[in-house]
This record gives C-alpha cells, sequence and structure tokens, in this order.
C-alpha cells in the first residue's frame, strides 16, 4: 500500500526528529530523508510530500496527517467523537519505552468507570508524553490507587531474546497488548463500554500477529491518537511511564551510568562506555539491539 500526504513544516521537523534513528543512509536525489519503521517505509521529499509504502502505510500516515489537524472533521463532529470516548466506562491499553535504546517495553491496560471521569480530569489526565516525568512520577500513584490495571515489563534482554526474523516490534506489541487486555477484561465486573488501543498497525494485522496465542482479546475498537481521546488509553499511557521511570533508574542505578532517554546520538556515547567497562554481552543486556545505535556504538569502540 502506498499513501501520500502533504504536511506543514512544523511537522516535517517534528517527523525528521522523530525517524532519526530510523533513517537509511543511502542518498537520494530531492529526497530529505527515507527511514524504515517496522512495516512501513517513509520517504519525505524537498517538494513537501511524504510517501508511505508497507502494510502499515495507511496507519502511520494517518497518524502524522491527525497531527498535522488534516483530520477532515468538523468541530461538530470532533465534540461528538470526544465525548463518546471520554464520558464512558472503557478499558484501554497503552505502551511507552518502544522508542527508547535503554530502558523497558512496558504495557498497560486500565480500566476506567465512568464515575472516574470527574476524578481523572481534576487530576490533569491526558497522553504521558504531555505530562513531564515529575508530574507523572506524582499523579500515577494517585491513578494507581483508584483505577484497576495490568501491566507488563518487558526487560531488553527478553526484547532482544524475542526480536528476529518473525518477531518485529509492532508483533511483540501487539502480543503485549493482548496480554494485558485479556487478563484486565477477564477480572473486570463492570460493565463498559469499550475496548480501545491506540492503532500501532491495522487491525486485521494486529490479529494476525497474535494468532498464535491461546488467549486472544476481540471486540477492541482501534483508533490513532487515543491518549488524547480516551481517559483509560491516558491512564495506561502515564501508568506504563510511571513503571518505565521506576526501571529505568534501577538500570541506571545497577550501571552506576546516568542512562539517556530517546535513541539520539548522547545515546551512543554512553552505550561506547558501557561496552568498554563491561563488554558486548552487557549491552545486550542492557539495550535494544537491534537498534541503529548498536552498529554506530560497535564501529567506534575498540576492542
Amino acid at each position: 500500500m502506498n499513501v501520500v500526504i502533504r504536511v506543514s513544516d512544523e511537522t516535517k521537523e517534528k517527523m525528521i526528529k522523530y525517524y532519526e534513528d530510523k533513517k537509511r543512509d543511502k542518498v537520494i536525489p530531492y529526497v530529505v530523508f527515507q527511514a524504515q519503521d517496522e512495516d512501513t517505509v517513509i520517504t519525505m521529499y524537498e517538494s513537501g510530500k511524504v510517501m508511505f509504502q508497507g502494510v502499515s502505510a495507511d496507519v502511520d500516515s494517518t497518524m502524522w496527517k491527525e497531527m498535522d489537524g488534516q483530520t477532515g472533521e468538523t468541530e461538530e463532529q470532533k465534540t461528538k467523537s470526544f465525548q463518546k470516548y471520554h464520558n464512558c466506562s472503557s478499558i484501554g491499553s497503552d505502551e511507552v519505552g518502544t522508542g527508547d535504546y535503554f530502558g523497558p517495553i512496558v504495557v498497560t491496560a486500565s480500566f476506567v468507570k465512568k464515575s472516574d471521569v470527574e476524578f481523572l480530569e481534576k487530576l490533569g489526565i491526558r497522553d504521558s508524553k504531555k505530562i513531564n516525568d515529575e508530574t507523572i512520577l506524582k499523579i500515577a500513584p494517585e491513578i494507581a490507587k483508584r483505577i484497576q490495571y495490568k501491566s507488563i515489563i518487558l526487560s531488553n534482554k527478553e526484547y532482544n531474546e524475542k526480536h528476529g526474523s518473525d518477531h518485529n516490534m509492532n508483533k511483540i506489541k501487539a502480543i503485549l497488548h493482548n496480554k494485558v487486555l485479556y487478563q484486565l477484561v477477564h477480572e473486570v465486573t463492570d460493565d463498559y463500554d469499550y475496548i480501545i488501543v491506540d492503532e500501532f498497525a491495522r487491525e486485521a494485522r494486529y490479529y494476525d500477529y497474535i494468532k498464535d496465542s491461546t488467549q486472544i482479546q476481540r471486540g477492541i475498537t482501534f483508533m490513532t491518537k487515543a491518549e488524547d481521546k480516551n481517559l483509560a488509553v491516558a491512564c495506561s499511557s502515564i501508568i506504563s511511564r510511571y513503571l518505565f521511570l521506576k526501571e529505568f533508574d534501577k538500570l541506571s542505578d545497577s550501571l552506576h551510568i546516568p542512562l539517556p532517554k530517546g535513541a539520539g546520538p548522547i545515546v551512543d556515547s554512553i552505550g561506547e562506555e558501557i561496552v568498554q567497562k563491561f563488554g558486548e554481552e552487557k549491552l545486550k543486556e542492557v539495550a535494544k539491539y537491534n537498534f541503529k545505535n548498536t552498529e554506530r556504538i560497535l564501529k567506534t569502540c575498540i576492542f
């Protein structure tokens, strides 16, 4: 599938930053960059057009169109959609850590009752990416006391064991989302209106990823930017981030090295330090080894 969109200069800058560690090395005439993000190849042209190619091209392009304000919805439609998924009882899941070289992947599913909405609104609950870490460390325990949730923490050692020809990042995410959702749904005794997942893969692809699971949760509503529309997804985002931060600090303490988040250039220098002090095997234990950072780190290390 091929999808071509045009985005604003502001969104272009966000895309360049977002795909920094996923860019291909080859230089193509009239192309700002070409990147590979799981199932999708993204090509940004100097003309301002961006092409998405692959099975998840429509999902990835829709994410950027929405970020650029190209939803095609009227304000009235947006308001109705927001109210529908906001003022309800729902189960939602979200993950963090998939773009960080160091630190685990954490996936959480949360159950928010309609009676919890006012409480969560007063806390200012929204997507964890829009709340600083200091605030998350304060409010996440309050949320955890109030709502029912399930979390899975996948260490990078486990991630590296799973990632391979049959398990890409999206498949690993789908398996983890399915697991926490299935567990929580079968523990919740109250009624709920929706099960919502922030769409990182098309619905058919998602279920294909988890087809070998013995317990599969169905009846899911997939939507882009779900953490902005649904409080259960937003709570899952915050709880996941909280657990990620705690595990990240533990990892830093164990190495006696302050680890940076993300996958930028500073990550490479810390990776080199880890290899020099502890050897390459330690890097395989604490980092997502398939990231391009690994290649850059090992090229510059002197053994």
